[in-house]
């Protein structure tokens, strides 16, 4: 796959739950290595968005397509062992558990038992928690949980991974040090496509950004055209 060339590609893509339309005709692309943020006002669709990306939801019509393959009937599980992995808003880690029992079962899924160990350390230098030691998760500060699920997201060595609002519900030192983390595993050659409401966040890390509103694509351009937009500010930034 070339640089310049799309990873994915969602063509046309609906969903409807009952009769409310979440996502309607939804163009979109990412291309490799791309930086890529999606935002939005509350209940533009986003979310939905990523679940139907990742098979956590079907479409109702429309395709889905991942390094040019049309992976739409895909299951969730076949879709992450293609290379897609998401992170979702509420990190999903087992809090009973040690940071590194926590790692070892996400990578479990993708290496051996002689493996298993090496892999653990990767993953754990990969965010930045090596110097914790093996605290039990319920005692790791939310940042640091925030950061626990992307390295299990990454256990899949995944080409294109998914973020939720990444930095939600974090201070000003967890907020800068996550778009320094993003920041470099993007420089490592994976792309990242992101959702999130902190406009400071993206304007430091994303390269594209994709505006929806009310299951549509409303605006898509650069950090600083989408900033100076003027229905964006309308519909998103409260006319600042």
């Amino acid at each position: 796959m070339s640089e310049n060339e799309t990873i994915l590609e969602l063509v046309k893509v609906s969903k409807q739950f009952g009769g409310i339309q979440a996502v309607e005709n939804f163009d979109f692309k990412v291309e490799k290595g791309a930086l890529h943020c999606l935002i939005g006002p509350n209940g533009a669709g986003k979310t939905t968005v990523f679940k139907l990306i990742t098979g956590l939801y079907p479409v109702s019509s429309g395709r889905v397509k991942f390094k040019g393959r049309d992976i739409t009937g895909m299951s969730a599980s076949k879709r992450a062992r293609n290379g897609l992995s998401i992170k979702m808003q509420v990190p999903g880690v087992f809090e009973d558990l040690t940071l590194r029992e926590n790692i070892r079962i996400a990578a479990g899924n993708y290496v051996g038992a002689a493996s298993l160990d090496e892999e653990t350390e990767r993953l754990i230098k990969m965010v930045k928690l090596d110097s914790l030691g093996n605290p039990p998760v319920r005692n790791m500060s939310h940042g640091q949980q925030q950061w626990l699920e992307i390295a299990m997201a990454l256990a899949s060595n995944p080409e294109l991974l998914l973020l939720d609002e990444p930095a939600a519900g974090m201070g000003p030192e967890e907020t800068a040090f996550t778009a320094e983390l993003v920041k470099e595993l993007n420089a490592q050659g994976l792309t990242i496509l992101f959702i999130d409401h902190d406009m400071d966040f993206v304007r430091s890390i994303a390269k594209e950004v994709t505006v929806m509103h009310y299951g549509k694509k409303f605006a898509e351009g650069t950090v600083d055209e989408i900033s100076n937009h003027a229905g964006v500010k309308q519909i998103y930034l409260g006319n600042v």
